[in-house]
């Protein structure tokens, strides 16, 4: 695989690392010595260094209850076709003679390439031990992700109300657990070191998974679901990650939960203006800066400019803000303005020749398909309709 490197400022990456090594130190001792006290610390079941939960992989158990559960799954459309149920890809339908019930026919078959020789072989012959380690780097990034959107998505299950609500929960918490299962294997057959996560993403991820009632989805289904649209996205075309392409999909559906849901229960006035409330909405944000500037040498390693990445997921992160209520202590124009300037300064430090550009405009989405679910995702496929049924309207006779 051929790839149009970036040139960076190689003295940038040095000092992002060394700030993040001495922040992680401050921040991990803390909530270490925090924890040890009873009096508060990191919340999250999860061991980052080892990419695991706390007490081990127990694939055994896995076996036993996950792979089961999975094998054993049913829908309503196969098993009481007479009921209002669509449940049922085509794909299912076809299949339901051959009893495949614990995934669709991509989701099996992507699954058993990933576990194969031959796709092993692929990775090794496709990239180098450097872009290889990029990658790895680039989706634990969402890999550790994925954990903690197992654990939230579980402690908001409690918290929803309504049978819908808790179905569609029941089915994230699902998907969750499948994320975090599929893609930990998929990195591992890279054969590359897994690294734990930066303090920018503890901060985001613990605060996230501290955040309160309804605030658990602004945290979750939107910043971080967010960020995994826009990372499946972009990434999903390379050779040998096809598979992102399922995930993309169904991060599609995650974000468009809160939407939903607060349809049928609506925030209230304190809920959307409460002070503290936008302020901590704007604090998750923040960390994406450093979070992308300590990414950037990876991700230029693939070609890929992590601003444009980073700018492209904020402009859908602000947009399915606003569209669920979630609002900030500045307006979202102005804070994308903030964002962009941010982007800006810190690429003109790595760059030797970087020139002001709008970051907040640029698309890094990369398949058709992908594309086709963002634009159905944040409503442009109706706003294009909408558009040309204006012009209809308008047209001379």
């Amino acid at each position: 695989m051929e790839f149009e490197k970036i040139e960076l400022n190689p003295q940038s990456a040095v000092i992002q690392r060394r700030v993040e090594a001495v922040v992680n130190s401050l921040v991990r001792g803390y909530d270490g010595v925090m924890g040890r006290l009873h009096l508060g610390g990191r919340k999250g079941d999860y061991d980052d260094i080892h990419y695991e939960f706390n007490g081990g992989a127990k694939d055994q158990l896995r076996k036993k209850h996950y792979d089961k559960s999975m094998r054993l799954l049913w829908k309503a459309e196969e098993q009481a076709p007479w009921l209002d149920f669509r449940d049922c890809t085509a794909e299912e339908l076809t299949l339901l003679s051959m009893a495949e019930k614990s995934m669709d026919r991509e989701e099996l078959r992507e699954l058993k390439r990933v576990r194969s020789e031959e796709f092993r072989d692929t990775i090794m012959s496709e990239y180098t031990e450097r872009e290889r380690q990029a990658i790895v780097n680039v989706l634990s990034l969402i890999g550790h992700g994925e954990a903690y959107a197992w654990l939230v998505s579980t402690e908001l299950l409690n918290e929803v109300k309504s049978t819908g609500a808790r179905g569609a929960l029941t089915m994230q918490v699902l998907e969750e657990a499948k994320h975090f299962i599929v893609l930990r294997e998929l990195l591992q057959a890279f054969e590359c070191e897994i690294p734990r996560m930066s303090i920018w993403e503890y901060l985001l991820l613990e605060r996230g998974f501290k955040s309160k009632g309804v605030e658990k989805f602004f945290a979750m289904n939107v910043v971080v679901e967010g960020f995994a649209l826009g990372l499946f996205g972009m990434m999903s075309t390379l050779p040998g990650l096809e598979i992102l392409r399922l995930f993309h999909r169904d991060e599609s559906r995650h974000t468009a939960l809160p939407t939903n849901y607060l349809k049928e229960f609506p925030l209230t006035a304190w809920q959307k203006r409460n002070p503290f409330a936008r302020a901590h909405r704007l604090s998750l944000i923040l960390p994406l800066i450093p979070a992308v500037a300590l990414g950037e040498e990876d991700l230029a390693e693939l070609g890929i400019d992590a601003f444009d990445f980073a700018g492209a997921t904020a402009r859908k992160v602000l947009h399915l803000s606003d569209r669920v209520g979630f609002s900030f202590p500045i307006s979202t124009s102005a804070l994308s303005s903030v964002l962009n300037a941010a982007f800006n300064a810190v690429a003109s430090y790595t760059r030797a020749e970087h020139t002001k550009k709008d970051y907040l405009q640029a698309e890094t989405t990369r398949g058709e398909a992908e594309l086709e679910v963002e634009a159905e995702v944040f409503g442009l496929k109706r706003q294009r309709k909408s558009t040309q049924g204006n012009a209809q309207a308008t047209a001379p006779v």
